[in-house]
């Protein structure tokens, strides 16, 4: 018999909030791996905004005979007061000089990871967080507004939208997924362990050269298979 529903107990009064720990991940030319990192600051917002999945109602015998859902898209929006300078090749800026810059160039797709904190009404917003992981975001031509400086001065906000293309997961177990451009992570489900070893992949490591010396590990986003691999075990 099912328990009674219970509305706004202790400690499931949950929220999100926050971003921060943004990385930008650019991709191997010659593998096509995510296995350059570089840490994003300054970032303000970032907005998810999923696309498609749109309903078309098909007729047949006089009455509604279906439903047919087109494909869902994910895309969004990055804002921020600063960006990787390594954002410029995503961004269609190269450099033709030191410090002499050109637009308007071809533009690369990119791999994005944030983290965004979880809070209930026991530890407040440091119960815990999610981690977001994009995969074949395109950033798009967005305006930047120049003011004068005045009496209330504010710092420039930079935003891009972005559209993704979706990567293949294929066949786990007996469920087959579809392709994605979005993995998130919730550290208050995920064992520990294998979250922390994620970390060290996505954010990388020091070179450590006392008592015994240890490379760095470079940061990088892996693909949804090495999350498979990671925290089935």
């Amino acid at each position: 018999m099912a328990n009674k529903i219970v509305w706004d107990a202790v400690g499931e009064r949950t929220y999100e909030t926050g971003v921060d720990r943004g990385v930008l991940y650019r991709r191997d030319p010659v593998t096509g791996e995510y296995n350059l990192g570089y840490g994003w600051n300054g970032l303000t917002t970032v907005t998810e905004s999923p696309t498609g999945a749109e309903v078309t109602p098909m007729y047949a015998d006089n009455i509604k005979y279906l439903n047919l859902q087109s494909v869902e898209e994910f895309g969004g929006t990055i804002e921020a007061f600063t960006y990787p300078e390594e954002f410029g090749f995503c961004d269609g800026t190269l450099e033709l000089a030191p410090g002499v810059s050109v637009g308007q160039q071809r533009r690369e797709t990119f791999g994005f990871s944030y983290r965004t904190k979880l809070g209930n009404d026991i530890v407040g917003q440091d119960a815990g967080y999610k981690l977001h992981l994009v995969y074949g975001a395109l950033a798009m031509p967005t305006e930047r507004a120049y003011a004068t400086v005045n009496e209330s001065p504010e710092a420039l906000p930079f935003s891009w939208e972005f559209t993704t293309t979706a990567i293949e997961i294929g066949t786990i177990g007996a469920v087959t997924y579809r392709p994605t451009a979005l993995v998130t992570i919730n550290s208050l489900t995920v064992d520990a362990a294998d979250l922390a070893a994620l970390e060290v992949i996505l954010y990388g490591t020091a070179a450590v050269t006392t008592p015994a010396p240890v490379a760095a590990i470079e940061p990088r986003l892996p693909f949804p298979a090495e999350l498979v691999t990671l925290f089935a075990a």
